[in-house]
């Protein structure tokens, strides 16, 4: 196990740097932050002595390299927009976001799960039927509309939920103020990914569920509980985990959009705010920690295998 972990991270490396090399070229590709600073009050001479000092007027892989080598000292640059140290901004924003994603993920693996096994189960009868649908609609519907009509139902009819922000403004922080601006956004991230997840499980239990030994445990009856949570659930599991390791990274994206339409202070919100004004040194490090986050979920996802299904081994 060991000898797998340590393979995986020596691997990992060049593949951070392929992927920090990618992402700089196609940044150098959008334009240049000194179009964004361009105006009627702003001089030639100005433009020029910017350029200068923000090493623009070397050549990308020479730009490239200085980045690199900063990186390697454990520096991710300064804000072009704010002239904050981009480590610190980040480490600002990645709690709420952290926050808003744990929930999410827990949320709907508590609906996916169990809807999951239900439908299986109850294989094309009323109830397999409903929660189908309901799977197909959580996959189907944008995110962004369904944030849009969740802030018009809840928002601006009802006025129960508040909109934007994660906590009230001029009111004390307390947590059940937090949870209140949390419902909309954990909901949005849950059901779109608890549609997806219900149809991979549906699909790892009835496949468990024609294997032989599952027929010789229910011809023993040894109970229909024991049977499905003991046999066939520990038995999909794999699949299960997969299902898992994958969205940590699709979660990390989504709430981009998710944390803009509801001003949530976390990554999502600093990336657009980057983007909009092509502030090179955040969006490099927002690149990189999603790059790391995609290679960490991957690394764990194969090592709960090995605790999951003890027939898997890691070489």
């Amino acid at each position: 196990m060991y000898k797998y972990i340590l393979k995986r991270i020596l691997i990992a490396i060049p593949v951070l740097i392929g992927i920090t090399i990618i992402d700089y070229a196609i940044m150098c590709m959008a334009g240049s932050p000194l179009a964004m600073m361009q105006g009627p009050r702003v001089s030639e001479a100005a433009l020029e002595a910017k350029k200068i000092a923000l090493g623009l007027d070397q050549p990308v892989y020479m730009q490239y390299f200085v980045w690199l080598g900063q990186l390697l000292h454990g520096n991710l640059g300064y804000s072009i927009k704010s002239y904050q140290p981009v480590s610190e901004m980040i480490a600002s924003h990645l709690g709420p976001t952290l926050l808003l994603m744990g929930v999410s993920l827990i949320v709907s693996l508590v609906f996916a799960v169990p809807a999951g096994i239900y439908s299986a189960i109850h294989q094309y009868e009323k109830g397999d039927y409903a929660v189908v649908t309901m799977s197909f609609l959580g996959s189907s519907i944008p995110g962004f509309f369904l944030s849009l009509l969740l802030i018009y139902v809840f928002t601006v009819k009802l006025g129960w939920l508040p909109s934007s922000g994660m906590t009230t403004l001029g009111a004390v922080s307390g947590a059940g103020d937090v949870a209140a601006h949390m419902v909309m956004p954990v909901l949005v991230l849950a059901f779109s990914m608890a549609g997806s997840n219900i149809r991979y499980i549906r699909s790892a239990v009835l496949e468990i569920l024609q294997q032989d030994y599952l027929r010789t445990a229910w011809a023993k009856g040894i109970g229909r509980f024991r049977v499905i949570n003991k046999h066939a659930l520990r038995n999909a599991l794999v699949p299960i985990v997969t299902v898992i390791g994958m969205e940590i990274p699709t979660l990390f994206g989504g709430a981009v959009i998710i944390e803009q339409v509801f001003s949530w202070p976390g990554l999502g919100l600093m990336t657009m705010s980057a983007i909009s004004s092509r502030d090179y040194p955040v969006i490099m490090g927002v690149c990189l920690l999603s790059a790391v986050v995609v290679l960490v979920a991957n690394l764990v996802t194969d090592i709960l295998y090995a605790l999951v299904d003890p027939t898997i081994s890691l070489n």
